[in-house]
């Protein structure tokens, strides 16, 4: 983050500020209140999720343990890696979710079923 008096600025370059090289952004903004999004993991995308307004949660589960991760500053963002199953819930009125994702869109890497996910993840370690 740049601070300066005319106002911030926050920048990322692939592979030096993000843990990845990027191939995609998307975002995803006007999520009714109480609805949540993801409920999937992905078999080789890895992302990196920005909350650039507002905030929301980001459940990750791995197969083993779940965490939960509170994303509200639009300078901090959070690595995703791949087999890793993800929820965001509890989006806040006007919030705004970036996510860079290191592959092209392909319905094919999206793993949509939690109980496949697990015999994934279980075969993968």
């Amino acid at each position: 983050m740049i601070r300066d008096h005319r106002g911030n600025l926050t920048y990322i370059e692939s592979d030096r500020h993000a843990p990845i090289e990027f191939r995609r952004v998307y975002y995803l903004y006007d999520v009714p209140a109480g609805e949540s999004r993801a409920g999937h993991a992905h078999r080789t995308v890895r992302q990196l999720m920005i909350a650039v307004s507002g905030s929301f949660d980001v459940v990750l589960d791995d197969g083993r343990t779940r965490d939960i991760v509170t994303l509200n500053r639009p300078y901090i963002g959070l690595f995703v890696p791949q087999l890793v199953w993800r929820e965001l819930e509890n989006f806040s009125s006007g919030s705004v979710c970036l996510v860079l994702a290191s592959e092209y869109f392909s319905e094919a890497d999206y793993i949509r079923d939690y109980d496949a996910f697990l015999e994934v993840s279980v075969a993968s370690r």
